[in-house]
């Protein structure tokens, strides 16, 4: 082909080109190693030498010109495919995503509701690790080795020494080595026990309190609990104690509420009995206060544990703690408003 065909050619070609990769193949047609201009160029030397200047010159200028239409073209398809993608791919940023406003957890709710209610009685609210040593979770607390409570709780255990902890009690009693009485605590928290079922989970929630000081008894202690029953249930709620057994308190009492389904006067919430176990306490065991450094014939205390998902599952009337754990908005959004 001449010169003069190639960008005849070239001219209709490249007005034909609706896309980059048509544009690419164009390009590689006329430009390539093999391409049309580079064929005229390999022509050269079969030239008489008088016209190879002359000849030279007009293809460099064919290629000039050809590169400038390419970089034109290129140019062109570009703003069309982009312009073609923002028509397709438009979003509506005026669209209303999400039209409901989030709540508090249920768990979340008692959890606050029983810090207020413990820091205007003047305790301090504390948190610990999750991960704990088993002196901590277990030895400081009047539970060693060989003792049956371990029993009680089937604890996820990390190595020998360490495991995920199954109760708060553990922050008090590292509060207790490092700090003197008179202590007034509460520790609120994640816990975790190898239990699952309706009414348990192998995560869930507990917070508990540490009194002590000179000359405190179970009435200080009853005295405590009554006020947080009354505020979290209601003025007519009722305590009670009844005999137990804890390793780390003595004596150890388990603590009864009136139902707040029927006041007491026996419903299937509370099996007929009109009250509801709600949580465990009692006088802290001398041996724990002795095993944190504090002198048991001059001082005494009490303690007590709440397991919160389960003061909400009474509160809110909900019948599976599952529940409280499987994210479901229909469920939460009831809640916290």
């Amino acid at each position: 082909m001449t010169i003069t065909e190639i960008k005849s050619t070239f001219d209709v070609e490249i007005d034909a080109c609706a896309s980059l990769s048509e544009l690419q193949e164009l390009k590689v047609k006329y430009l390539g190693k093999s391409g049309e201009l580079t064929a005229l160029l390999k022509s050269i030397k079969d030239l008489p030498p008088e016209e190879r200047p002359t000849f030279g010159a007009k293809v460099n200028e064919l290629r000039k010109q050809m590169e400038e239409r390419f970089s034109a073209a290129s140019e062109t398809l570009k703003a069309n495919e982009l312009a073609r993608r923002l028509a397709e791919e438009r979003v509506d940023i005026s669209l209303t995503t999400c039209t409901s406003r989030g709540a508090l957890h249920p768990v979340t709710l008692i959890e606050n509701q029983i810090s207020e209610l413990m820091i205007a009685m003047g305790f301090e609210v504390l948190c610990g690790p999750e991960i704990e040593t088993d002196y901590y979770n277990f030895q400081a607390l009047n539970i060693p080795y060989d003792h049956p409570a371990r029993d009680m709780q089937d604890t996820f255990y990390i190595t020998d020494n360490i495991l995920l902890r199954t109760q708060t009690s553990a922050m008090q009693a590292r509060l207790m080595q490092r700090k003197k009485p008179p202590i007034k605590v509460v520790c609120p928290g994640k816990v975790f026990r190898s239990d699952n079922d309706a009414s348990h989970s192998p995560v869930f929630h507990q917070i508990e309190g540490l009194v002590v000081d000179k000359n405190v008894t179970l009435c200080d202690l009853k005295g405590t609990l009554e006020y947080l029953a009354s505020n979290l249930f209601g003025p007519q709620t009722k305590v009670r104690f009844r005999p137990s057994f804890f390793p780390f308190t003595e004596p150890s009492v388990e603590v009864d509420l009136t139902c707040c389904n029927c006041g007491g006067k026996g419903c299937s919430l509370c099996k007929g009995t009109g009250w509801i176990e709600v949580l465990g306490a009692g006088m802290v065991h001398p041996l724990v206060l002795e095993n944190c450094g504090i002198d048991s014939t001059k001082y005494s205390g009490y303690a007590f544990g709440i397991g919160m998902d389960r003061v909400a599952m009474i509160k809110y009337g909900i019948p599976d703690i599952r529940l409280l754990y499987e994210n479901d908005q229909r469920f939460l959004k009831q809640f916290g408003r």
